[in-house]
């Protein structure tokens, strides 16, 4: 294996196997386990997370992988092969001496002390949940996979080819764009299929209830891909919450430097010009100027299927600005930074202070064009009281934006990655991106508090994908399935559908119905393409 060229490896891993049947769970039936007692395990789009995703199943049998980019797919096939059989790396270049011309140190003066919180080290309850079961470590499943799997692994451009033509799998990871999760993930439930999906769980309210009440109806398990909320810090932090810690919560703020860096927004469509040019350089004219720059001759990648990518979104002329990974910021495909992150930050103040949805909704931003999300928004959030606790008011922040910062950080500064920071009656409470690192305010609170009781248990080794293969076999309980992910979910799209509706949102939830701005009901849903339905 280790001599074939790259080239003869991917033509080889694309080559579909014959004679080799690991008997599917759905044949013998619930509760009883095939006979290998491993999951027959698709894949649909493997070009970004859901790369990660299926390198964290491999101890399964991945039997099928579907991707409407040729060149995606293949490269993370190389990816997996290289991790096994690594290509010899060159000598560093200038005989290895490392890097050059950087301040040395004690140069500079360095700044005031910060702040050092006390690290409780891993849970005890974590400690007892890694004792369930013992990863192979190091590269032994990519081996496997790369060995055993990859030879006979069968490939797809059309997801609904893979469910018609392949009976023998058990459960699906959907790691599309955005736009593409509610639809594959209800195909597959309603062939009695487990359902691993990416965050945001879906595009549009609409499509979050009906994944929910599908999921309940067929009594699959699933998971959304908010792999934070398998992590100990972030249940150490749920622990916090629920002692009171910092007493009653009435304000919450969360933020996230998503877009900047990562991918553009705010930018219009490509467009040739047309009229009369502008002469000018006002904001208009310097919009028209770039959306003409942008127009070229960009035909349609041999390797990519442009019409399965845009799937159950309206027609839109192919250009690279669009794919791979920009389509986060086209409303066509993706939700934003919001949908994006959300699930990673929002999903912590939800779940500990069991918020339900949210009455109203107002998203403030930098200029939008309908199309393309922009550089930066503000959306604040009210959420009535519940179960003996009060009324919230919740504040998210993206593109850069930050909340004030507490007095008791000192000289400290907020992450400008992102975080959630709690406003409670004692004190305050900071998490980072995914709820790691839990911190009381002020420093002296935090370390004099110690760690809190634990009480909420803890998932196996943090592996947020195996939980979910796990809780397929019965052996551990599912961390984000959609029953709470959907929930999740609306309340973060919620917050879209106000941006989209440039309006002041006053939602009844019960109704999933907007009650002051009819119109808006429109930005819950969403009409599918020729082919496609829930």
């Amino acid at each position: 294996m280790a001599n074939k060229s790259r080239r003869n490896f991917v033509k080889t891993a694309a080559i579909a196997g014959a004679g080799f049947t690991i008997v599917p769970r759905s044949v013998l039936g619930r509760g009883f386990q095939a006979p290998s007692d491993v999951l027959n395990i698709a894949v649909v789009g493997v070009g970004g997370m859901g790369s990660s995703n299926a390198a964290a199943v491999m101890s399964q049998n991945i039997v099928a992988i579907c991707d409407v980019d040729d060149a995606l797919l293949d490269r993370s096939l190389m990816r997996w092969r290289d991790r096994v059989y690594p290509l010899p790396s060159a000598a560093p270049a200038g005989g290895g001496r490392g890097r050059q011309g950087g301040r040395g140190q004690g140069q500079g003066q360095a700044g005031p002390p910060r702040p050092v919180w006390q690290d409780f080290g891993k849970s005890a309850l974590q400690t007892e949940a890694d004792g369930k079961w013992t990863p192979a470590g190091g590269t032994a499943d990519t081996k496997k996979f790369v060995e055993e799997q990859m030879p006979r692994l069968k490939r797809y451009r059309d997801y609904r080819e893979m469910l018609a033509q392949q009976t023998d799998i058990d459960a699906v990871v959907v790691a599309t764009p955005d736009h593409m999760h509610a639809v594959i993930a209800s195909n597959a439930m309603d062939l009695g299929k487990h359902v691993y999906v990416q965050k945001p769980m879906c595009w549009s309210v609409h499509e979050a209830r009906h994944l929910a009440q599908r999921a309940a109806e067929k009594k699959v398990v699933t998971q959304m891909g908010n792999q934070g909320h398998s992590q100990d810090a972030a249940r150490r932090g749920q622990d916090y919450l629920a002692a009171g810690a910092i007493g009653e919560i009435r304000e919450v703020h969360v933020w996230t430097n998503r877009p900047l860096a990562f991918w553009p927004q705010g930018i219009p469509r490509p467009e040739a010009m047309s009229g009369q040019s502008p002469t000018g350089w006002n904001n208009s004219a310097i919009t028209r100027r770039l959306a003409a720059a942008m127009v070229g001759d960009y035909p349609v990648p041999d390797t990519l299927a442009w019409n399965l990518f845009l799937g159950v979104a309206p027609d839109v002329e192919y250009h690279p600005v669009y794919h791979p990974f920009n389509w986060r910021g086209w409303v066509d495909w993706g939700q934003g930074a919001l949908g994006d992150m959300g699930a990673h930050l929002i999903d912590h103040p939800v779940w500990g202070l069991k918020l339900g949805l949210p009455t109203v909704i107002e998203t403030s931003s930098t200029p939008f064009n309908g199309v393309c999300y922009p550089n930066a928004t503000t959306t604040r959030y009210e959420f009535a009281a519940r179960d003996g606790m009060p009324a919230v008011k919740l504040v998210w922040y993206d593109g850069g934006l930050l909340p004030p910062k507490p007095e008791e950080m000192g000289e400290e500064s907020l992450s400008g990655e992102g975080g959630v920071l709690y406003i409670g009656s004692k004190g305050k409470m900071l998490q980072d991106t995914y709820g790691a690192k839990p911190r009381l305010l002020p420093l002296e609170m935090h370390d004099s508090y110690g760690p809190p009781r634990e009480r909420m248990a803890r998932v196996p080794h943090q592996a947020h994908e195996m939980n979910w293969v796990n809780a397929i076999k019965g052996h551990d309980t599912i961390s984000s399935p959609f029953s709470y992910a959907a929930h999740l979910t609306e309340i973060m799209l919620l917050g879209v559908a106000s941006l989209r509706a440039n309006s002041k949102l006053h939602y009844d939830g019960a109704a999933m119905r907007i009650t002051n701005n009819e119109a808006a009901n429109g930005f819950l849903t969403r009409s599918y393409r020729t082919g496609y339905s829930l």
